[in-house]
C-alpha cells in the first residue's frame, strides 16, 4: 500500500518495508513525505499483522534529510522550528513508543535528520557503501530529529561533539567500528541481510521486545533502584504472554516455538 508518491508500504512474512521513494532528491523529506512517513509508522503500530518494522532508502541514499528549498521558501509558511515540530519530532517519538522492533537498513547516504533517524531505530545496520553525516553544522544549524539525545549515548561525547561540530563524512565500516551502528554488509548481500534480519525479528516473541525496548527508553532517565523495578514490572507482563508460555514448552519438547507476539 502506497501511502504517497514519496512512501511505500511493502508487507511480506509479517514485516512490513517502509521505503522511501523520493529517488532524485536523495529520499530528501519535504512535508508531505515527512506526514506520509508518520502515516505508515502509524499504520504498522495499529496493524497486528505487522510484527517488525524496516524503513529502506530507495535509489543511492537512505535519506539525505530535509530538503532546504522547502526550507527556504517564504510562500510556504514553514519557519525551521515549525519543521522540526511537525515533521521530524513526532517521527522520532513513533519510532521509540512503537513497541515493535524498528530497523533501519541504510543503502547509502545518510544525512541530517536522514542519519539521526537511522539512529533512532532500534537496530541500525548499512550496506559499506553507506555514508553518515551530521550536516547540520555546514549550514548554520543544530543538530534535531534526537540526534543530541542518541548519537553520544551511541559513541561517546568526544566523538559525537566532533561529528556535529566538524560534519565529517564517515563510512558504513567507520559508524560500525566506533559502536554507532549494529552490523555492516557487503553491498552485494546488504538486501539479503536486512531481509533476514527483520524476518528473524518477526518471527521472535515480538511482545517481549516491544517490552525492551520501553526498558530501554526508562533506562534513559532511571537510577539503578528504579530501573530494577521497571525490569521487574515489565518482566512479570511478560511472564504471563503466551510467547513465554510457547518457548518454556518448545523448550522441554525440543521443537522450534511458534511464537506469536502476544
Amino acid at each position: 500500500m502506497r501511502t504517497s508518491e514519496f512512501v511505500d508500504l511493502i508487507a511480506k512474512n509479517n514485516v512490513t518495508y517502509i521505503k522511501l521513494l523520493r529517488t532524485d532528491k536523495y529520499n530528501a523529506f519535504v512535508r508531505e513525505m515527512a506526514m506520509a512517513f508518520q502515516d505508515a509508522l502509524k499504520s504498522c503500530a495499529e496493524n497486528d499483522e505487522v510484527r517488525a518494522i524496516c524503513i529502506v532508502g530507495s535509489g543511492k541514499a537512505f535519506s539525505a534529510g530535509q530538503d532546504l528549498a522547502e526550507a527556504i521558501d517564504p510562500d510556504n509558511g514553514l519557519t525551521i522550528g515549525r519543521i522540526v515540530e511537525e515533521h521530524y519530532n513526532p517521527i522520532i517519538k513513533l519510532i521509540r513508543t512503537i513497541e515493535k522492533p524498528i530497523i533501519a537498513a541504510i543503502n547509502g547516504v545518510a544525512a541530517g535528520a536522514g542519519a539521526n533517524i537511522a539512529l533512532a531505530c532500534d537496530i541500525t545496520i548499512a550496506s559499506e557503501q553507506a555514508s553518515f553525516i551530521q550536516a547540520f553544522s555546514k549550514i548554520g544549524l543544530i543538530p534535531d530529529s534526537a540526534g543530541t539525545f542518541f548519537l553520544p549515548r551511541l559513541v561517546g561525547f568526544s566523538r559525537a561533539s566532533g561529528l556535529m561540530m566538524t560534519g565529517d563524512k564517515i563510512s558504513g565500516q567507520e559508524a560500525y567500528d566506533m559502536g554507532m551502528i549494529y552490523k555492516v554488509y557487503p553491498e552485494e548481500t546488504f538486501e539479503a541481510s536486512y531481509i533476514k534480519m527483520a524476518e528473524k525479528l518477526a518471527s521472535s516473541p515480538t511482545m517481549a521486545i516491544g517490552l525492551t525496548k520501553r526498558a530501554l527508553n526508562e533506562s534513559a532517565y532511571n537510577d539503578l533502584e528504579k530501573q530494577l523495578d521497571v525490569e521487574k514490572k515489565l518482566q512479570s507482563i511478560a511472564g504471563e504472554s503466551h510467547d513465554y508460555k510457547e518457548g518454556i514448552a518448545a523448550f522441554l519438547e525440543k521443537r522450534k516455538p511458534n511464537y506469536k507476539g502476544k
